[in-house]
């Protein structure tokens, strides 16, 4: 990923959160004029730099460089719930029969609404 697009993410984060960039730089330990120049790609943005941003934003590292949508991995996927809709065709006789299997008895009273 180009270090301009994940300076840019910066940029907008800080922007979003209400921060200054005395602020951001006080978070991180550097003077404000230093943390101007990682903002104008004057000095390089190094790992250590995008760790400590990201936990001054409250985030995590990959979610700066995705910035604005958020990261999941495929454990955090598999942990929401997922919706699934069936749609089956039926001759009329056996739709009879389906519903009864999933309604129980209740089933015309569901189709008389």
């Amino acid at each position: 990923m180009k270090e301009e697009l994940v300076i840019a993410n910066i940029i907008k984060i800080r922007t979003a959160q209400g921060l200054t960039k005395r602020e951001v730089a006080d978070a991180i330990g550097m003077n404000e004029a230093s943390y101007g120049r990682i903002e104008n790609g004057k000095i390089a943005l190094s790992y250590s730099h995008l760790a400590l941003l990201a936990s001054t934003f409250r985030m995590r590292v990959i979610d700066i460089l995705t910035y604005p949508q958020v990261f999941v991995s495929k454990e955090e996927a598999q942990q929401e719930p997922l919706e699934a809709v069936l749609q089956i065709r039926l001759k009329k006789d056996k739709q009879d029969q389906v519903l009864r299997l999933v309604f129980g008895d209740n089933n015309l009273e569901i189709l008389n609404r």
